[in-house]
């Protein structure tokens, strides 16, 4: 799983000003709903290594982990659809609040006999608006564990809404889904 992707950092910054003023409010930001599908065209018992055909011709060549459980259940020929999903929420926090550093992480196997399951991971951390700068526009954040980052902003008046200091929860979850399938006869 990806951990705190730039992609849902920048799309939390971009969006955060829209929160404003009132604490507690919140604004969620659906990220799309990714799939990828490929076909296995070799694979490597001894290194674990399988060669996937993409949809567009494109080969590309990953290590599938230890924890696959029926990795030996896999064939040239199947069909593998990943299914990519994100999502960020973000919350202005009153004063005095308590900081958040939390993560949490599930992964479940699929019931059938090819292999296949779910991951998930959700993590929350308030983060510290560090720096505002509307002549660019952007925004600055630190957080726990050193943690900071700093990311343009679409809309120079929303910046208006949010001042140097306001602290900020921000919660992205992510989720996988695995299916291996037989090859179409």
């Amino acid at each position: 799983m990806k951990r705190l992707t730039l992609a849902t950092v920048t799309a939390a910054a971009l969006i955060l000003p829209w929160t404003g003023t009132a604490f507690a409010q919140t604004k969620t930001i659906v990220g799309d709903t990714q799939v990828v599908t490929a076909t296995v065209e070799s694979i490597e018992r001894s290194t674990r290594a399988v060669t996937l055909k993409k949809e567009n011709g494109e080969y590309v060549t990953i290590t599938v982990p230890t924890s696959v459980a029926r990795f030996d259940a896999m064939k040239v020929g199947d069909t593998i659809t990943v299914r990519y999903y994100d999502n960020v929420v973000l919350r202005v926090k009153a004063p005095g609040e308590k900081d958040k550093d939390t993560d949490t992480a599930a992964l479940t196997g699929s019931a059938g006999a090819r292999p296949g399951g779910t991951g998930a991971t959700q993590r929350t951390i308030t983060a510290t608006i560090t720096h505002l700068d509307p002549a660019i526009p952007s925004i600055t954040f630190s957080g726990p564990n050193g943690w900071k980052y700093s990311s343009k902003v679409a809309d120079k008046e929303a910046l208006k809404k949010v001042k140097v200091g306001d602290k900020v929860d921000i919660t992205w979850t992510e989720a996988v889904l695995i299916s291996v399938e037989p090859p179409k006869k």
